[in-house]
This record gives C-alpha cells, structure tokens and sequence, in this order.
C-alpha cells in the first residue's frame, strides 16, 4: 500500500535472478535514493537462498507489503504488532541490545526444560512476537539513531511504548521521525496518554483495570475484586490500536498524509467500562461485581453441577421455558416469583438456589446432553486442555504449529489466527526470534558491510 506523492517517492533498486547474474530490475518506495550492484551469484549460495525461502512461508494477506518498525516491549505493543504482522505486514522488532524485551525472561517454573537451555526465550514472549525479525539497537548512541532513521524512511509505521516524551528527550520523537519521511504513521501506547496529570506515570495492565474501573466490577459479589486470568487491558489496547492504524494507513492512502496515533491503557479501560458507565454517567447508578452473573438478566450464571461447573442463560421467557423443561420443571416457569425477567431479577437468589440444586443432580457432560439441541446458550467451564481439545478449537485451525530449533522437541505450537478472510487469508508462517536474530541481515539489506556491522558491535551499539 503505498501512499506517499510523487515528490516524496524515489527509485530504490533493488535485485533479481536472471540467468545465473543479478540484474538491477525492481523499483520500490523509500524515503532517499540509492543504489545496488549485484555480482554473480553461485551455485552453493542459490541453494542456500532456496532452502530459506523454504523455512519460511512468504507473506499473505491484506497488509503484504507495509512496513512496521516495531519498538514496543512486553504486551499491548507486541500484541498489535503482532496482528499486523498477521495479516501480512513486514514487522522489524527493534530491541535493547542487553536483554531485548522483558518479556523474554518471563518464565512459568518448569518452562526452562523447554526451550533447551536457552535464556532469551520464553512462552509470555512468543506468544505475541512470531512473524517478526529481531534486531538490536541502542537509541541512545549516536550511530543506532541514525540507523533507526535509515528504517524509518522506508517503513509506514513506527509504534512504540515509551512513556510520553522520551523518544522526545532521546532525538527520535514524532517530529524527528517525520522529516525523515512525512508519510510515516507513529503509533504510541502508554499508561495514561500523552496529556494530562498522569501522563508521565509508568503503565501496567492490572493499575490501569483498577483506575479504569475494572477490578470494582470484577469479582464474586461479596468477594475481593479479582484481576482477569489474562492481561485484558494491555491486550485490548493493542487491539484498539491495530484498528486506528489499519484507520490511519486507508486515510493515507487518500491523502498522502502520515499522523501521530496516541493510544492508552487508561483510557481503553475506561471505554470498556460500555453499558456500566453508561448506567453512571445518565443514572447515576453505582456499579458493583457480580461474579459470573449478569446485572439485569436472570439466570445467566455458572451452575455447580456434580463435578464442576456448567454456564446457561435464559435471556427472555421462552427461553427460560426451555430451561425448566429441560431440568425436569416445567412449573417453575410459572412459578410468580419467576414469571418474567423483571420478576427473576428481583428474586435471583431464591432461583439461583433452586437452580445450583437442579444442576448438582448431574455431572457436566450428562447435562451437555440434555441441553444439545435445545437453542439455549450453554456451554462448560474448560480447563486449557478441554479448551484444545475442543472440536470448534480444531476446526477453526486455532491452534499452528512451528519448526523450532530453540526448543528441546524442535518444535512449537502457536495460538491460531482467529479472523479468517476469504481472499486475503493471513498466516503464521515465522517462529519466534530470537534477541537480534536478524540484525545483520536487516543491516546488510541497508548496504552495511560485515565490517561495518562488526565495528557496531564493537561500539555496542547492536
């Protein structure tokens, strides 16, 4: 997708294959000219390209050919990054060259038998950095400034998750980055936004659901307030942001015009409040947890059965009908204190009692059987491993598989994709890389020399 004017493209060339000789053929967008020259090409080396090519699928989808510079750590960042580079994006994960991203040390006990020794690999990293190439590059020398530069003027987007002003501080802000290429998308996360009181405070998932409201609204109802089982905040804001960028790279397309995207854990959260602010905002109504419950319709809950727990809902009477027949009942459809929604609301602790007593007569897959086909919603509290054995996790290809050379049984299994496109169909196709594992390579593609890219190194600069 490419945006920029006339005045602002230039010819890149670059080369191909042709009868044994690398030919200068193929015109690209960057931010300045340059040139290749290509000799010939040997036998050994074009095995070698071949059998690359083969490790690693080229990309599809609806985002093949957009640049991203990825400088973002641990999760919200990663995770949108990670989208784009889904959907077919070419993804260059900048990282600190001591340590890279926390999040490549943060290990379950027991994890490292698993990645065979290794030390900059985890399963919290890859599970939001595949499809990427890793490079090391210290912003704060002079030298790793300048190389950012360089990939900046023939990227589309940079997103980062520096707290607001740094990249300022540090000479590679917004402003810097767009005289180098007027068209580029900046994207940022932080805790709090950009303005404002809190704008310099650090960011992290569970503060940001407890000031946005989320952990008030979480939990049993007489219970303490319960953090999510995942980092929901810092996930969704990755999500809210894929989709401002995926916004700002159609308006570019028809304008020729980059921006500056600003994006918070704060104020994600407090969007997601829905339904529960609106009811303060116009009613000044008071939130409060509900467990698994919901606020205004009865039942909807998880039912201890014999051996665990079942989640129904019966979201209008005829449902609730259904219900009762189902559980061998019927009369408590009629039953005054239950005859309609707004009845079973003010009653819900009389029926949740009667209905805990109905489901703990059978165990959980007795009652799956009774409830198929019955147009209820339904379904079983999974445990990890019901969840991928499920048949829909299955058919829906949610779980891929990678070749790994990292791990001890050359191998890992990813989380799928999980929106399909008919034409477009995005991919896993890449493991995840390891700290710089292709910063030479993306330096070369620059024009840097192994001489060059060794006296980097000397300097620490990668």
């Amino acid at each position: 997708m490419s945006t920029r004017s006339a005045a602002q493209r230039c010819v890149s060339l670059t080369c191909y294959e042709l009868n044994g000789l690398l030919k200068v053929a193929k015109s690209s967008t960057c931010g300045r000219p340059s040139r290749v020259w290509c000799g010939p090409i040997s036998s050994t080396q074009r095995r070698q390209r071949s059998a690359a090519a083969q490790d690693e699928r080229s990309p599809t989808g609806p985002l093949k050919g957009i640049k991203i510079l990825d400088l973002t750590r641990v999760l919200a960042g990663p995770f949108c990054t990670q989208i784009l580079a889904d959907y077919g994006a070419d993804v260059i994960k900048v990282e600190h060259p001591v340590g890279g991203d926390d999040t490549r040390s943060w290990r379950t006990e027991g994890e490292d038998q698993f990645w065979n020794g290794r030390k900059d690999l985890s399963a919290y990293f890859s599970t939001i950095n595949r499809n990427k190439k890793s490079i090391t590059l210290n912003l704060k020398h002079e030298k790793g400034r300048q190389i950012l530069f360089t990939l900046a003027r023939n990227a589309d987007v940079v997103v980062d998750n520096f707290i607001p002003g740094k990249m300022d501080e540090m000479g590679i802000g917004y402003e810097e980055l767009r005289r180098e290429n007027p068209s580029l998308i900046h994207a940022s996360i932080s805790g709090y936004g950009a303005g404002g009181p809190y704008k310099k405070r650090a960011g992290y998932d569970v503060i940001a659901a407890a000031e946005g409201g989320l952990l008030h609204i979480t939990g049993d109802r007489d219970g303490k307030p319960t953090k999510p089982g995942v980092g929901l905040t810092d996930m969704t804001t990755g999500l809210y942001l894929h989709g401002a960028i995926l916004a700002a790279l159609v308006n570019r397309q028809a304008t020729g015009q980059g921006q500056k995207i600003d994006a918070s854990l704060f104020e994600t959260q407090v969007s997601l409040l829905a339904n529960v602010a609106m009811s303060w905002l116009n009613l000044g109504l008071e939130a409060q947890r509900w467990g698994t419950e919901h606020p205004s319709i009865v039942p909807y809950d998880a039912f201890e059965t014999a051996d665990s727990e079942l989640v129904v809902g019966a979201t209008n009477n005829r449902q609730f009908g259904i219900l009762c027949e189902r559980l061998g009942q019927k009369e408590l459809a009629r039953d005054p204190r239950f005859v309609d929604n707004d009845a079973r609301v003010r009653n819900r602790k009389e029926l949740k009692q009667i209905l805990n007593g109905l489901f703990g007569a059978k165990r959980t897959d007795e009652w799956l059987e009774v409830f198929e086909g019955s147009g209820m919603p339904y379904g079983p509290v999974n445990n990890m491993q019901k969840v991928f054995e499920h048949p829909q996790t299955k058919a829906r290809n949610m779980i891929e598989t990678l070749a790994h050379d990292a791990t001890a049984s050359g191998q890992i299994r990813m989380l799928g994709i999980p929106v399909k496109f008919s034409e477009t169909q995005p991919s896993v196709r890449t493991r995840p890389p390891s700290l710089g594992e292709h910063s030479d390579e993306v330096l070369a593609s620059l024009g840097m020399s192994k001489e060059d890219i060794k006296e980097l190194r000397i300097e620490k600069v990668i």
